[in-house]
Formats: structure tokens, sequence, C-alpha cells
């Protein structure tokens, strides 16, 4: 019986000789070549002597003008010897040409760049569609190798539950990105009314209230908005960071004790952590408009041209409420988890964000997978990392000069010479494989003039990383069966719309969460609660994470 599977809910290595490596050619090693059409030995290049051709579908960029005239395609096709002939699925309709494309059979060598979620990496693995790469990895994985080094937690992220892995990762280690659930606060206002950073729920409360009654931007009306979030934007709802002041969890609300998976939402807990939101609605101190406005209207409110009128906003970035060429976005720094009545203080981390999966899958139409194979591989490479995601040497990057210092501080390795996302074709904006590691990331030279990396890499490290849950508490991504994920799909969306609803019935007086809980505990039951956990459980128990 064929089964089918699903994921759920979910640069480079650098040496010290990275400028080096990544200006000049990669090392040729003294292998003898091999004949014409076959695969060289890893680490020799071309790849084959023989012009090679791969078929490659790729998920399309806005950032990029032209796949086949690209910078850095020429460039990869000199250096490995194959050429790629492009079919680019535009980006608003990827996923539905890549479904309709593997239906339909016919379909290319390559798939890159789609994030090819794990229930199709499984089900066209099984069905001989998706090649097993284990074994090219053995013989050709050069920098594939490096990579799973670098990254320890890739290789378990991208291994299906059969033990094959069908898809290649891009890998880029964001250190701000996993730890984003923070709290900016407005530090001119704090310092104007005399007040220190809070580090509790009734320190920020106190915060708040000053906010709300002193008129801290000074225009002699009270229309200061003391806190308030959006209903999307990365980490904006107002729930995020302060719920994790009463109970842990990860980010989808659940949380790992002793090999069980549980969600805290539930939980006592979590119901103090409501009347606690409930509280400060009560005094006016959060806006009402956190469960209905989406983020560009909290940004319209940032930017408010009477007057600045935010003082604490939750977001992973401030630019989701402010834009960074404006003088505001100097005013707000970020408050470290607030220690709730009960001692818990917790910032949330996500030990598996670096990997994202299915970047680069090979089917069975190639007529050489080795070669393929080793194209992908090559990606990982600090050379072709470098020039797939920044561009040329000494054109969109250089080496850092001496006395340089990177993001975190240290000696930088390379400085960027130009403004990533605008439409280009010099290189591929992080469409296929990479290996971005942290070391990498925060190795770029510190530009002054563009400081939201530096803000953002002190404010976690000196803020939440002191603070963040333990790895071992992060439910992990996990693969489902068709049967399991179908069922999975219809108790997440139920559970969740009421999960949220009630959330904003509670905060904002709807209901009362004494009188209401014992009920909203219940119909999360009759929801089918426990199965999802069941079903949950049944997938960690045999998946790779399990210890």
């Amino acid at each position: 019986m064929l089964r089918k599977y699903m994921v759920a809910g979910m640069c480079v290595v650098l040496s010290s000789s990275l400028v080096l490596s990544a200006c000049g050619k990669t090392e040729e090693k003294g292998a003898e070549s091999s004949p014409a059409g076959e695969v060289n030995p890893k680490g020799v290049f071309p790849i084959t002597n023989e012009k090679t051709t791969l078929k490659v579908m790729v998920k399309g960029s806005n950032s990029v003008e032209n796949f086949a005239t690209n910078e850095f395609t020429k460039w990869l096709e000199e250096k490995t010897n194959i050429h790629i002939e492009w079919e680019v699925a535009p980006n608003k309709t990827a996923d539905e040409k890549l479904n309709i494309t593997l239906a339909s059979g016919d379909y290319p060598d390559v798939l890159l760049g789609f994030a090819v979620k794990p229930v199709q990496q499984a089900l066209y693995g099984k069905d001989g569609v998706f090649l097993p790469l284990n074994d090219l990895i053995d013989k050709y994985g050069e920098y594939t190798n490096q990579m799973f080094e670098a990254e320890p937690t890739a290789r378990d992220v991208i291994t299906a539950p059969d033990g094959n892995i069908y898809a290649l990762p891009m890998v880029n280690d964001c250190f701000h990105c996993s730890m984003g659930t923070k709290m900016w606060i407005n530090q001119t206002w704090l310092d104007k009314l005399g007040l220190s950073t809070p580090q509790t729920t009734e320190e920020f409360r106190e915060v708040l209230r000053a906010f709300k009654e002193q008129d801290p931007n000074g225009n002699g009306k009270a229309d200061e908005i003391p806190l308030v979030g959006a209903t999307n934007g990365p980490q904006s709802k107002i729930e995020l960071f302060l719920m994790r002041s009463f109970i842990e969890f990860d980010g989808s609300g659940q949380f790992l004790k002793d090999g069980k998976i549980d969600v805290a939402y539930n939980k006592p807990e979590w119901k103090e952590g409501l009347k606690y939101l409930n509280s400060l609605f009560a005094e006016g101190l959060l806006s009402p408009q956190s469960f209905t406005q989406d983020r560009n209207q909290l940004k319209q409110m940032g930017e408010n041209p009477d007057a600045q009128i935010l003082g604490a906003v939750p977001s992973q970035n401030p630019t989701v409420f402010v834009s960074m060429e404006s003088e505001r976005a100097k005013d707000y720094v970020t408050i470290p988890p607030l220690e709730g009545p009960n001692g818990v203080r917790s910032a949330n981390y996500n030990p598996y964000a670096a990997t994202g999966n299915g970047y680069f899958v090979i089917t069975n139409k190639a007529k050489n997978p080795e070669a393929a194979f080793r194209l992908a591989d090559f990606l990982y490479s600090e050379e072709a990392t470098m020039r797939g995601n920044i561009g040329r040497p000494d054109q969109e990057w250089k080496k850092a000069d001496d006395g340089e210092l990177g993001i975190d501080g240290n000696p930088a390795k390379w400085k960027q010479l130009s403004t990533f996302g605008n439409v280009q074709n010099v290189h591929w904006a992080q469409t296929g494989p990479s290996l971005r590691t942290s070391e990498f990331r925060l190795s770029q030279a510190a530009d002054p003039d563009n400081p939201l990396e530096i803000i953002l890499y002190n404010e976690t490290k000196n803020n939440y990383e002191p603070y963040k849950m333990d790895a071992s508490l992060v439910v992990p991504p996990m693969y489902y069966t068709n049967e399991q994920a179908e069922e999975m799909a219809d108790i997440t969306k139920t559970i969740t719309d009421y999960k949220d609803e009630m959330l904003a019935k509670a905060v904002i007086g709807e209901i009362d969460i004494d009188k209401e809980w014992d009920n909203y505990v219940k119909t999360l039951e009759k929801m089918k609660l426990p199965r999802y956990l069941e079903i949950m459980q049944e997938a960690y128990d045999v998946s790779v994470f399990k210890k």
C-alpha cells in the first residue's frame, strides 16, 4: 500500500580564508577526469567533460530578472559545464504549477526553489518520481556533508520516515529570527518619564499607565497608545510575547515534556495570562485594534504624521511598525521577557528555523542524476553561496578591510556593496540551496548607515538569548501519513479558530474568563484536541527526533 506523508506546521561555513576561496576557483583535486559524458569525482571541475543539459523548473523570484541570462547562471554553467534549460513557475502560482506538473507526469529533471512539502517528497519518493539522494550524498557530497556538520539539525529535518533524503535544503541560520518574539518599547518616553526598563509583568503595567497618563509625546493630548499589536506580521500578535510570562510554549503553542507533546492554551497558566491581558485592556492600556488591524494599519499608527503615539509594540523587528528611514526608529528598543507572577520568564526559540526543506529535488526524468547532484552539492560551497546569494566579488561584495567589525563585533570577513531585494540579474536571490551559517551572516561588515541587522543582533543577544526556552521543549517538524494529515488539517483549523476567537473575547471582556474557562476547555476536547495530540505523539514517536 502506498503511504503518503505530510509535515507539520513547519553562508556557508566560513573559514578565515573565505574571500580568497570565494574570489578564486574551487580547488581542483588531483583525480583523473572521467570520460566525456560521465561525472568527474567530487572536487573536480568541470563536473562533466562533455556539455550536459539539465531541465530545471524553478520557482520564480520577484528579485530575479531572468534566470537564463543571470550572471550567476552563466558563471555556474562555465564552472560546471552543465547547461540549464529553464522553466520558470510564476511566483504567485508556483505551488499550483508544481502540483499540476507532478500530476501530469510531464516534469523536468530538477525542481529548484519550491520548498517542496515533505508530503510530496515522501509520496513521490516512494513512487519513484523523486530520487533518493543518500547514495549520491555518500559518493559526491563534499559540500553537502560540510553543510550537515555546520547545521546539525538539518539531516534530521530533511530525512523522510523511510530513512531517505529526497530533497536538499537551503540553510540560512538567522540568529535574531530564531528568537523572533520581541517587544519593542519607546525608550525616549521611558527617559522623559524617568522610568526604568520593565522586568516583570507588573512593572510593565506601571510603564503603560505612565504612557497613557503622563503625555510622553508632549502634545497636550491623550493620544498615546500604550500597547498595540496586529493580527498578522512577524510575531505581532499581542499574546505571543506576554503569555510567555505565564507558561512556556513554542511557536505553535505546544511544548514537549518528558517525551510527551502537549499544548499551552488549555492550561491554568494560560487562563492567568488571559486575565492579565484583560486587566491591561480594562485600564485602557491595550488597544482593541490589536485584534482587528493588519500590519499595514499598525505601521500607519507608527508613522502617524501628527505625533508619535506608540508606546510598546510586539514584533520580530521594528520595520513592522516604523520605517528605518524615520527618526522614530531610533526611539525603540526591546525589553527582555517579563517575569510573571509565578517566576516564568521565557523567550521563544526555534532550533530548527535555519533549515528550509525541499529546495532541490532530482526526478527520475534526469538522465544524469549524478551531474544534477554534483551541481546541487556545489551550491553549498563558499564560492557558489557568495555568488548565488550576494553577487560577484568586488562588485556586489568584497573582502572586509582590516579593522572592520562584523555584526557580532568580531573581525568582519566580507562587506556588502549592493542592496538586497531589488530586481537584479546578478544572483539567484536565495532561490536554491546554500549554506549561510550564523557565523557567516554575522561576519558581514557592520554598516552604520544600514543598522537594522546590528540592532537585531544586539537586542537578541542581550535581551532574549539569556531567556531562550530549552530546545528540548520545542516540538520538532514531523512527517505525517496522509490519513493523519487530512484529519489534522480539519482539527487544527477548528481548534485554532476557536482558540483565537476566545482569546480576543476574553481579553476585551466579551466573556468572563473565570466563568467560561471550564466550558472553553471542554469545547477544545469536543473539537478533538485529545486526538490532535494523539496523532502528533504517534508521529513524534516514530520520528528521527525521538531519542
